[in-house]
């Protein structure tokens, strides 16, 4: 991110030299004031933890109420006549769908029907959408989406650097963030949005999020995210929380990661993502080859599973099933609200019914481990 304008002391970009191998956020100074360990992560220095660490951060959301800083996520505007039919190309979902106000979540896939990346779709109104997309993948993903860009009347606008994501995520969320905002929380409905001021900043106020809870995803100016991180931790409420919680809170509800569980070389249908695909509605990048696979049966699933002993799989440890290596172990935990491990991976479609046995290779020994449909995590506040 560009250095805001004026910034104070707790703000990171104005102190970043320039062969900084990373970005920072607009909150980095904050993180660092708070005692956060900075780690990079898609191209930014993130903070995954704060000291009162990884499980205790976890444990505020399940219970109470955290705040992420998720600015390092990518935004892209689109705006003009077409700019309903030109996104509706480019992603799975169908956004003809979207009412004003709705969002949903598509993927972006390529013409051999992989994905290219995940991304939520936010339609404004008929010429107004934006796509959020992966940090890792914003720049890939820009050039994607503007390759099928074409004759569709309608602009894009890269407005990543100048937008910044702040995610309040528990039950307690919509009890700490009301009395902060003139919008209407109990209005908005799941995977719906509105606009308004919280805390005195302009922000789009989402009720969305990556942990299974209730809670709202808030976009607003870079250069307002202070003010707004700010005002949240003084309602003294609410947990700060880094990478390291988010990622155990979407794994116990079973979320997928890009760069983990999808990527640019498996398709929705082997991901479980079929829901995000509507080959009904009509031409879209990918289609083709998405309803081939369909027809042909699609070869390999992600399943998740939960480890019979006492041991914790790492992406990239081996899967066996019936003593054959059939893929390798893409999201794996301890999961701090259960107490066993759990993980996600690839196995033949043959093997990916629930209850199915399996094995996970640690470090050299073979652990017991059966498939399990997510979520893991049963009592998530979000309905």
């Amino acid at each position: 991110m560009t250095a805001p304008a004026a910034p104070n002391a707790l703000d990171g970009d104005a102190a970043t030299p320039a062969a900084s191998p990373t970005r920072r956020t607009p909150l980095y100074g904050r993180h660092v004031a708070l005692g956060a360990k900075m780690v990079p992560f898609a191209g930014f220095d993130m903070p995954v933890q704060y000291p009162a660490g990884i499980t205790a951060e976890h444990k505020a959301v399940r219970a109470a109420c955290g705040v992420f800083d998720v600015s390092h996520m990518g935004e892209f505007l689109v705006r003009g006549p077409d700019a309903v039919a030109f996104v509706n190309h480019v992603a799975t979902n169908d956004v003809t769908k979207l009412a004003d106000g709705q969002a949903h979540y598509s993927t972006l896939c390529n013409e051999r029907g992989t994905v290219e990346d995940d991304c939520l779709v936010y339609r404004y109104d008929a010429e107004r959408l934006m796509l959020v997309v992966n940090a890792s993948n914003a720049e890939k993903d820009l050039a994607h989406v503007l390759r099928y860009k074409g004759d569709f009347d309608c602009t894009v606008e890269d407005a990543s650097e100048a937008t910044a994501l702040l995610a309040v995520q528990g039950p307690r969320a919509a009890e700490v963030l009301a009395p902060l905002t003139d919008v209407d929380l109990s209005a908005i409905a799941y995977y719906w949005f509105a606009e308004g001021a919280v805390a005195g900043v302009p922000c789009t106020v989402s009720r969305t999020g990556y942990t299974g809870e209730d809670g709202f995803e808030l976009y607003c100016a870079a250069d307002a995210a202070g003010a707004l991180w700010d005002a949240l931790l003084a309602t003294g409420a609410v947990t700060p929380c880094g990478l390291g919680a988010r990622d155990t809170l979407r794994l116990e509800m079973g979320m997928a990661l890009y760069g983990n569980d999808i990527d640019d070389t498996t398709t929705p249908l082997e991901a479980n993502l079929a829901w995000t695909v509507k080959l009904a509605k009509g031409d879209f990048v990918g289609r083709e080859a998405i309803a081939a696979q369909k027809a042909a049966g699609v070869p390999r699933r992600l399943v998740g599973f939960t480890v019979v002993e006492r041991a914790i799989p790492r992406h990239g440890m081996p899967v066996l099933v019936g003593g054959e290596a059939v893929g390798r172990v893409t999201s794996g935990t301890m999961s701090p609200s259960l107490g066993v491990a759990v993980g996600m991976c690839y196995v033949p479609a043959a093997s990916a019914a629930e209850g199915t046995a399996v094995e996970i290779d640690v470090r050299g020994r073979r652990v017991a481990a059966t498939v399990t449909k997510p979520p893991f995590y049963k009592d998530a506040s979000h309905r």
